[in-house]
């Protein structure tokens, strides 16, 4: 038997060429307030970023600056928070680029809460971001984890085939970049892993090489100015919700 690392006489000479893989940043917009000061809801499609969302987005792109990374393209889904963070986090990189809009990655859609009976509503609120989540789940009443992984994961062939970028920087939403995760973790099936964290502003780094399958996940949920989520126990739904019930009371 031949050791580790010496081929036999007769299995040839050992050779490996080494995947050329591009890099995707993929990041979750900063902090927005979904309802304003008495209780009312915040248009979702309109929102734009609160003081802390304004920081955080500045801290990614001191971040990137950090490290002299520079994007070949910058694509958000076109809602005002995902553009405002990629604004942001250029202003501190110092490039010029054009923002690219790609609607097909604007967030889950949510439906009527007002419809559904008080002992649902946690479950419309939390279940699409718990665990392996079913594709037949619902968010909020609206649309289905299927139906997300429909519209999301087909348009990453459609990235991957340009070839001209080495570096690129999406911006979008945390269901959305979870659909993207899930499917870099597991690219030849489908999955939905709700429990992969998104804070705002965060940071995750994939890199693709040209098989479809070839997917590596370096970074997930790097969010600064706090990277080691000190003060992070509750997910960012379990937040909206529990400022949802707040208005429920003061109505």
């Amino acid at each position: 038997m031949s050791s580790l690392g010496h081929p036999g006489p007769d299995t040839g000479p050992l050779t490996f060429s080494p995947p050329q893989r591009r890099r995707i940043y993929l990041m979750r917009h900063g902090d927005v307030t979904y309802f304003d000061d008495s209780g009312k809801p915040i248009d979702a499609d309109s929102v734009p970023l609160n003081e802390l969302g304004r920081a955080q987005a500045r801290a990614a792109g001191h971040a990137f600056a950090a490290e002299n990374i520079r994007f070949d393209r910058v694509i958000v889904s076109g809602l005002p928070r995902t553009r405002e963070t990629a604004e942001r986090v250029l202003a501190e990189t110092g490039q010029q680029i054009a923002i690219e809009t790609w609607s097909c990655w604007e967030e889950i859609r949510a439906g009527r809460v007002s419809d559904l009976p008080p002992a649902e509503l946690a479950q419309a609120f939390l279940r699409a971001f718990d665990g392996l989540v079913p594709e037949d789940t619902r968010f909020m009443n609206g649309e289905s984890v299927r139906e997300l992984l429909d519209r999301v994961v087909p348009p990453l062939a459609e990235l991957r085939a340009d070839r001209s970028w080495d570096t690129v920087l999406l911006v979008l939403h945390g269901g959305v970049n979870r659909a993207i995760l899930s499917h870099a973790m597991h690219p030849l099936g489908r999955l939905f892993l709700g429990q992969l964290a998104q804070t705002p502003a965060c940071i995750n780094a994939l890199d693709v090489g040209d098989k479809p399958e070839d997917w590596v996940v370096r970074l997930t949920n790097f969010a600064p100015p706090q990277p080691l989520h000190r003060d992070n126990r509750l997910t960012v739904m379990e937040k909206i919700f529990a400022s949802f019930l707040r208005t429920r009371k003061r109505g």
